[in-house]
């Protein structure tokens, strides 16, 4: 059977067969999420998380996360809903509702809800959609967002202040920020608003630091990762090309041949 993905304005039902199956990605807005059959182990600055049927939880947006999600011993698919929070829907509730501009968030960008069973109620309430996506008009979608957040309020009023911080990412330390997260297939342009720039600020400070462009410079350092994770690990090319950043294994082969003249698969101990 084939994976697949519905996704209604701001809600996502993904649904995945595949034996294991590898993502990056950069979370824009803030998302609640339960996963339904399958298991996964996401990975973040904050640490590593593994999510089972039942797992909830509640991820912050701006950041960089990998997920290695895999079908259940069963068979059982890897299955999740999830909702989105957007900017636009968040300032308008704080406005409905009097909310007050918040202090910058300090706490941590992934929290665990899991077992907590009105927010379970509410993701039961979703399930049917999932083969009637087309009920799920823009109407509707805005009435369960609404839902989750009132119920998040409820259940602890800190969530106001993970919500309702709409500060962007502040400038930080470029250097340190890029030998941390080089390994996530993000964009440049992220890299740029993760750290506080504007992509043509960010390349300039970039090449000042490194004495390189920051796509010259990425590759070679997840190249080199790659090299140390085959070479002392003992890992195989098809282990590591994801965990390193790259896209397919095929672009990895040709980019690390081109790089240190001889194939992955050559590489000696």
């Amino acid at each position: 059977m084939e994976s697949h993905q519905i996704i209604q304005h701001n809600i996502l039902y993904s649904c995945s067969y595949q034996k294991e199956q590898s993502s990056e990605q950069f979370l824009p807005e803030h998302s609640l999420g339960i996963t339904l059959s399958g298991e996964a182990e996401y990975f973040t600055n904050e640490g590593s998380y593994i999510v089972k049927p039942g797992t909830i939880g509640l991820m912050r947006r701006n950041q960089l996360v990998k997920k290695y999600k895999k079908p259940s011993l069963g068979g059982e698919p890897f299955k999740m809903i999830g909702v989105f929070f957007d900017q636009k829907t968040l300032r308008q509730y704080a406005a409905e509702n009097d909310i007050d501009e918040q202090q910058p968030y300090q706490g941590r960008s992934v929290i665990q809800l899991t077992g907590n069973p009105v927010i379970k109620g509410f993701f039961d309430s979703l399930i049917p959609y999932e083969s009637h996506p087309e009920k799920l008009s823009l109407k509707m979608c805005g009435l369960k967002t609404r839902e989750a957040l009132e119920l998040l309020l409820q259940i602890d009023h800190s969530f106001k202040n993970f919500l309702f911080d709409f500060r962007e990412p502040y400038k930080m330390d470029l250097e340190n920020f890029m030998q941390r997260n080089y390994q996530y297939n993000v964009s440049i342009g992220t890299f740029a608003k993760l750290t506080g720039r504007s992509l043509s600020t960010f390349k300039r400070e970039f090449a000042k630091i490194f004495d390189a462009t920051p796509e010259k410079w990425v590759q070679r350092k997840r190249l080199e990762m790659a090299h140390y994770l085959i070479a002392q690990k003992k890992k195989r090319p098809i282990e590591v090309y994801l965990e390193v950043g790259f896209e397919n294994l095929s672009h990895f082969s040709f980019a690390f041949k081109k790089h240190y003249g001889f194939a992955p698969s050559e590489v000696g101990g």
